[in-house]
């Protein structure tokens, strides 16, 4: 397999699933500015839509979103509980969190690192985000983890964008729960792996 990635974006969440997953595959750097690759690949010929991440299958077939590709990626080793059984109600509220995520928190971070945005409209995002993650905060006060006791595909994709707040101005200090969970899932070999990879860590 191949993950088309760009160090730091929503593509952290999926290179975690991999590490995670212990399957074997190729980590491409993409650069988002240029849409090079290191090949000298246009990057609108994997994806048209020109954004990361995107999993390539050793067959050639794509999936081109992070909720859909780390769903894929747990699926093939059901042995590490990166997410519950396909059918059962706790898989539900696996994808009633990573819908969560993409469209209340990770979206609303967009206008944040869009250049040109309104100062008022930045605020906004802002307050959205902030709304949104003590909301998720109140949830961790009675769990280590989003689904319970067990760390699922859907820490690794909070940890992910939650990692822009510093970047951007967005003071989630206060919330202690959360910030116990990232510093949970920051301990991981396999997430502290994927971020040596993408030049996060040292």
């Amino acid at each position: 397999m191949k993950l088309y990635y760009s160090p730091g974006a929503c593509s952290l969440s999926p290179h975690i699933a991999l590490q995670e997953s212990g399957l074997a595959f190729e980590a491409i750097r993409t650069p988002t500015k240029t849409h090079q690759l290191p090949d000298g690949t246009d990057f609108y010929t994997i994806n048209p839509l020109g954004y990361v991440p995107v999993l390539e299958l050793d067959n050639g077939q794509r999936l081109r979103e992070g909720p859909a590709i780390v769903q894929y990626i747990a699926d093939q080793v059901p042995d590490k509980q990166l997410a519950p059984a396909n059918g059962s109600f706790e898989r539900y509220q696996l994808q009633e969190w990573l819908t969560f995520i993409g469209t209340e928190v990770h979206k609303n971070f967009s206008p944040l690192f869009t250049p040109g945005m309104p100062d008022e409209a930045k605020q906004l995002a802002k307050d959205r985000i902030i709304s949104r993650l003590t909301w998720v905060d109140g949830e961790l006060a009675s769990k280590p983890y989003l689904m319970g006791q067990h760390f699922s595909v859907a820490d690794a994709y909070l940890f992910t964008v939650t990692n822009w707040a510093k970047l951007v101005g967005v003071d989630i200090g206060g919330l202690a729960n959360l910030a116990a969970l990232r510093a949970r899932v920051a301990e991981r070999p396999a997430v502290q792996a994927a971020m040596r990879t993408e030049g996060l860590l040292k």
